[in-house]
């Protein structure tokens, strides 16, 4: 089957969260898979357009409302990102570093999913799905089916991926002329609580809907920042199907960013090697449990709470524990963690800014990683962990619920109801009990290692999804 995959981002093409890293692997799995999947995204100027080569396939002009625009679509040459990767280039509107926060995003996504329609159309190409990825590129689904302009694609199935539903791409009606011509009668297709809601239009007029998780699907029927209505009447056609990790990439054999590479034989070796070199750097004690936090220090992640919970944490556990933060977001949670450093010194740092290499090392050195989100549709943090044999501790929601199993449960993780200072700091006490139980601890790390998250699994589940709208 070929299939086109229509996204903001793709990792490592433009990355802004999960959904780049989704985009980046799923179709080089379907690949591998015998299928023939193909990824667009809009032409950034950014790294990854400025240092590699391009041929143009087609050019053209596209009109949003009473603008023109010329656009062309430039296909990276070597295809080393495992399938064929094409960038829709609009100067006037993605000339620029950044994926989103523009005044005009909602005219740049619009020309992006106009432009690539065009294209399809133009040079009369009938792919066999159509996989929209959020609001960005929500309004596929509708175009295909009710705008005169595409009518050839009318019976192509379209499928969209919810990656994080509080994200709609709202737009005012003043705005309506922007899309190509399409019959009236039919925009209750694209409206939803008195205004244009691209995430809303794509629920209603996708062949299927799918979440990055089952129990995300579970939750955004309930809390969907408005959208719970349709989403529990779209119910029939929706399916939560859990994101993948990438194998190739986080193999701690091969893994070239960690600072000892080992294997399942050699496991506590390795990761004592890599603790060691995270504690000689951070001025931390690598016989104490180093428990960290990677991400962006945001809301959504609990990262507002982390400096009472470090605090907290270290008060009641005095030179017991060491703690290591690395993330970026909100200056204040910034400051405060920056800050507790004069407080902690010997059993707490932190790392303020984004370092892949960093982020590596600490998955495979750290013996616990802390998840406390408050919102994570699918969650990849808690995946890397266990593959690198570190011990997760998260909140049940979405996608964490369904990949952690606390250990008093017979799982493998620990696990806590809310996001609160309270609820985390319980979980640490009751990692320390694990950490000193050496022989439960090791027996542990040994199993999380051997859970298969890889994309192999999840892309066979795309496949049968694709298939059965094709029947």
């Amino acid at each position: 089957m070929e299939i086109f995959h229509l996204s903001a981002e793709c990792y490592p093409v433009a990355k802004v969260g999960g959904l780049a890293d989704v985009v980046g692997a799923l179709p080089k799995y379907l690949n591998q898979s015998g299928q023939y999947a193909k990824v667009v995204v809009p032409a950034y100027n950014n790294k990854f357009f400025q240092e590699n080569e391009y041929d143009i396939v087609h050019q053209g002009q596209l009109k949003l409302g009473y603008f023109l625009f010329s656009y062309s679509i430039a296909k990276e040459k070597t295809n080393k990102l495992g399938f064929e990767l094409y960038q829709i280039a609009i100067p006037e509107l993605f000339d620029r570093p950044n994926v989103y926060s523009y005044e005009d995003d909602t005219e740049r996504f619009l020309s992006f999913q106009i432009a690539f329609l065009n294209w399809l159309v133009e040079t009369n190409q009938y792919p066999d799905i159509l996989h929209c990825h959020d609001h960005h590129t929500g309004l596929i689904p509708f175009m295909v089916q009710h705008c005169f302009n595409y009518q050839h694609l009318r019976n192509t199935p379209t499928l969209l991926t919810i990656h994080n539903g509080q994200y709609q791409g709202w737009f005012g009606y003043d705005k309506l002329h922007y899309l190509p011509q399409f019959d009236l009668s039919k925009i209750g297709y694209l409206e939803w609580n008195g205004t244009i809601n691209p995430l809303a239009s794509a629920i209603k007029c996708a062949w299927k809907v799918t979440t990055v998780s089952p129990s995300y699907l579970d939750e955004i029927s309930n809390h969907a920042n408005g959208l719970e209505n349709l989403l529990r009447w779209e119910r029939p056609k929706s399916l939560g199907i859990l994101n993948g990790i990438d194998t190739e990439v986080w193999n701690t054999k091969t893994d070239p960013l960690i600072a000892k590479n080992y294997t399942l034989k050699d496991f506590k070796k390795g990761k004592a090697e890599n603790k060691a070199f995270l504690c000689s750097h951070f001025n931390l004690n690598p016989d104490k449990p180093l428990f960290t936090f990677i991400g962006r220090l945001v809301g959504e992640k609990g990262a507002d709470l982390l400096p009472q919970i470090c605090s907290v944490a270290l008060h009641q556990h005095q030179g017991e524990i060491n703690i290591l933060i690395l993330g970026s977001g909100d200056p204040n949670v910034e400051k405060e963690l920056s800050g507790l450093q004069n407080f902690y010194h010997g059993n707490y740092n932190a790392y303020i800014g984004y370092n892949e290499k960093l982020a590596h090392i600490l998955y495979a050195g750290a013996d616990f990683l802390l998840m406390p989100s408050r919102v994570e549709p699918c969650g990849l943090n808690q995946m890397y962990a266990l593959r690198y044999g570190t011990i997760p501790i998260v909140r049940r929601t979405g996608g964490l619920r369904d990949t952690v199993i606390d250990m008093g449960d017979g799982g493998f993780g620990i696990c806590h109801n809310e996001t609160s200072v309270f609820d985390v700091t319980h979980s640490i006490s009751r990692a320390i009990v694990l950490f000193q139980d050496a022989k439960k601890f090791d027996a542990m790390r040994k199993t999380v290692q051997q859970i298969d998250h890889s994309w192999d699994k999840v892309a066979t589940q795309y496949i049968e999804v694709y298939q059965s709208l094709k029947n």
